[in-house]
């Protein structure tokens, strides 16, 4: 009932203030597999759904204010997708790969949305492990491997001196705490999306694996802010 209650509150034009103690509040108790039973209907998935701007394909991210919802949004849809094999179910049915696909483009080039990055890589993950149809749109459908490339190239910094050889650059600053944590759960989400792609076909499929490999190579002799994160990274 507290859950249903949060979600009626959010479903209202309130303030943002607001928004984001309810989500913060939701993002608790969505850790309980238990309390997300009868509250994971397609509904509520789309009212956490707009909330986090996947609703939306041209509208681009301006608001800067509404950043902090979008990112809490984004954390109760990653546990209620890993506690709930029916909101799994949903995520296929309402589309929600294409969406943060969609949503992680606007993020391109953009200042401050680091946060909305990492998390809707994370979501991307978490779906492309926990539901193999999605994995398959991703890879199918959705160009996942090049917005997932894409999305790493952008967290690692990468500068081109050719086609397929990145930069290197030996006295480069170490990356940011929150660039590690984007090229990790791109990384990840790229693992799955890659897993059954032992045999590459076409000649775009080629020139993404081996754009892909240089950017993978680069990674390797990046650093993360801290000995732990570096570890993690590579």
């Amino acid at each position: 009932k507290l859950c249903e209650g949060i979600l009626n509150i959010l479903e209202k034009d309130t303030k943002t203030s607001c928004q984001v103690a309810c989500l913060e509040a939701l993002r608790i108790l969505s850790r309980d597999k238990k309390v997300l039973v009868p509250v994971t209907t397609k509904r509520n998935m789309q009212i956490l759904m707009k909330l986090a701007k996947l609703d939306t394909v041209e509208d681009p991210l301006e608001t800067v204010s509404e950043f902090p919802v979008i990112v809490e949004a984004l954390k109760c849809l990653c546990n209620i997708i890993f506690n709930s094999s029916v909101a799994q179910k949903l995520g296929l049915e309402l589309n929600l790969a294409a969406m943060l696909c969609n949503l992680l483009q606007k993020c391109k080039d953009r200042q401050l949305v680091d946060d909305i990055k990492c998390f809707d890589l994370r979501l991307l993950f978490l779906l492309s492990l926990l539901h193999t149809d999605i994995r398959a749109q991703l890879r199918q459908e959705l160009q996942g491997v090049q917005v997932l490339t894409q999305a790493l190239e952008s967290s690692l910094n990468v500068r081109w001196t050719e086609e397929y050889k990145a930069a290197e650059d030996r006295d480069r600053l170490p990356l940011s705490l929150q660039e590690t944590d984007c090229a990790i759960e791109a990384l990840k989400a790229l693992f799955n999306v890659t897993l059954d792609s032992w045999n590459v076909h076409s000649k775009n499929e080629s020139h993404q694996f081996r754009y892909m490999a240089a950017i993978l190579r680069h990674c390797l002799l990046t650093t993360g802010p801290t000995e732990e994160k570096t570890e993690e990274l590579h």
